[in-house]
């Protein structure tokens, strides 16, 4: 055990998670969390209790309402949201073509795309599909690879003719951790509305987004919320937004009376106009759990304990890799859930690290990425992890 370990308040929370027997390090919950035990038993009862037993009355006992329960949750927990402002459903891709599609909507006349070019591909991808359809421009923002965007990149790119800026709060590869209020302090300044992915950040790196004075968020719900791959995402738009944005996927569930079925589409007055089709009912199942689990400890005493695996991780670095370069802000402020390493002989070594029963993630060109889930990483996972790597290299 890691004296790390020892002193570690949340070291108990470890034993929740199911664990695998051939895993030595599991350095990669940033991009597929631990499954907990209580979500196994959680699957179980529903598939053969709720489901199995209640066929279609199931839906209704609150699968239709588990969209904005779930998310006011989510909200309450994490993302410091009020009621009534983050719902649970589509993938972080459709959440994310719907958010950028209703800005523009809300800024006719404007023809200007933000977004920066080490955002994370699905970004840029429907931006560049968006873009394309519409005739627009996009503004490319180019950062330093090791850190992010920033708000003097941001404020020489945004003006008179931005419509929307799309940016993670947290970068996929370094790691950065923007300065969100900021950044979107810049951008309502400009006249135009800001998307952040929080895929990276959200049940890992407090977000109080109404402080903040955030427009619109989305996040996928696998990675620190641990819902299992593919797990749907969250949305959320700010209150006094959601009477004037309107979302381009009409669904019958977005509807102001889904169950009339009738002629013609009026939108919901409220968070549940951004849905569209039937809730993901079991792929939401596991989120309950890890939210609840956050909700238990604190999202302040997470982040508390991923700032420290990441210094760690960051500390046994330059001790003990001194060819390889870190790509990942020292400033734990500037620095989110996650430490990328970068050598030219990380993709040769990854096989054999896999084999080893080390799981950490690979980020080309050349880089290694530790994922460190605050509540299922130990210390000595992420020293066994850092120590394989040294002696591959």
């Amino acid at each position: 055990m890691n004296a790390l370990d020892d002193g570690d308040v949340l070291a108990r929370y470890r034993d929740l998670f199911v664990q695998s027997p051939d895993v030595r390090a599991y350095l990669d919950g940033n991009s597929l969390g631990r499954p907990l035990i209580a979500s196994l038993e959680r699957v179980q009862t529903f598939l053969a209790e709720q489901w199995g037993g209640r066929l279609i009355r199931g839906w209704d006992e609150g699968w239709m309402d588990l969209p904005t329960t779930l998310g006011d949750e989510l909200g309450r927990v994490a993302l410091g949201a009020a009621p009534g402002q983050v719902a649970i459903g589509d993938s972080t891709t459709v959440l994310i073509y719907k958010l950028v599609r209703a800005a523009l909507a809300a800024r006719p006349g404007r023809t200007e795309i933000v977004i920066d070019r080490d955002n994370f591909p699905t970004d840029r991808y429907i931006v560049e599909g968006i873009a394309a359809d519409r005739g627009l421009t996009i503004r490319w923002i180019d950062t330093d690879i090791a850190s992010g965007v920033t708000p003097a990149l941001v404020d020489a790119a945004v003006g008179p003719n931005t419509a929307v800026a799309l940016f993670s709060s947290v970068a996929y590869r370094s790691g950065f951790l923007a300065e969100i209020e900021e950044i979107t302090s810049l951008v309502r300044d400009a006249g135009a509305l800001t998307i952040w992915d929080l895929s990276h950040s959200v049940g890992s790196v407090p977000t109080p987004l109404d402080e903040w004075g955030v427009d619109l968020a989305v996040g996928c719900g696998y990675k620190y919320l641990n819902g299992g791959p593919g797990a749907p995402a969250f949305i959320y738009v700010r209150s006094s937004l959601q009477g004037s944005l309107r979302q381009p996927i009409q669904g019958w569930l977005g509807s102001r009376t889904p169950f009339e079925m009738g002629q013609g589409y009026q939108a919901h007055p409220s968070i549940r106009s951004f849905l569209s089709g039937t809730p993901p009912v079991v792929g939401m199942l596991p989120m309950h759990d890890m939210i609840a689990l956050i909700g238990s400890v604190g999202i302040e005493a997470v982040r508390a304990k991923s700032v420290a695996l990441t210094r760690y991780a960051i500390e046994l670095v330059d001790a003990y890799l001194p060819s390889a370069r870190l790509s990942s802000p020292r400033d734990p402020h500037r620095r989110g859930g996650h430490v990328t390493i970068d050598h030219p002989r990380c993709a040769e070594i990854m096989p054999e690290l896999w084999k080893q029963g080390i799981i950490p993630d690979f980020r080309r060109p050349d880089g290694i990425r530790l994922g460190l889930s605050p509540l299922s990483t130990s210390f000595a996972e992420v020293e066994v992890g850092v120590l394989a790597i040294r002696e591959l290299l």
